[in-house]
């Protein structure tokens, strides 16, 4: 494994898994493998009942966002799309997991304090709805480091709406 170069961004993911598919890291280890990579492209996962798992070690680079591999950290929460139709994004994501992200991603804002957080959708030319939610109006509202170009944008009307 590759030792990621900085890390400028906590980048938040979806497994893309329906609600009912209580998937765990070491499933998606199996399905990155068969396509070739070296195991899982998370540095952490978030089961649906909220158990925080480590996948690539904490340092390693991942691959999770292309072009931002070298300098972001990976973390996916299980769920995400529709129990109906298993594409739909959607944002079920359970209390415990939501706990979980918010007590993770503190850790990770105190290891790497310049590090902005935002989802997989946020970054240039990601044609996903991956988390499944607004990872930025989250961060925002949880005081966590988010880019700044967004912040600057926001006034009390906008924020009635994001």
């Amino acid at each position: 494994m590759t030792e990621r170069k900085s890390t400028e961004f906590l980048a938040i993911h979806c497994a893309a898994t329906r609600p009912s598919h209580n998937v765990t890291a070491a499933e998606i280890d199996e399905w990155h493998k068969a396509k070739g990579w070296n195991g899982i492209g998370y540095n952490y996962f978030i089961q649906r009942g909220g158990l925080v798992e480590d996948g690539r070690p904490r340092d390693d680079q991942g691959a999770h966002v292309s072009g931002y591999n070298a300098v972001s950290l990976g973390i996916c929460m299980a769920g995400g799309v529709s129990e109906k139709d298993g594409l739909t994004a959607e944002n079920n994501f359970t209390d415990e997991q939501w706990k979980a992200l918010d007590e993770l991603t503190g850790r990770m804002v105190k290891c790497y304090s310049h590090a902005v957080v935002q989802g997989h959708r946020d970054f240039p030319q990601v044609a996903k709805e991956c988390p499944s939610f607004d990872a930025i109006k989250w961060a925002f509202e949880h005081g966590y480091p988010t880019p700044n170009d967004w912040q600057a944008e926001m006034t009390p009307e906008k924020w009635k709406t994001a």
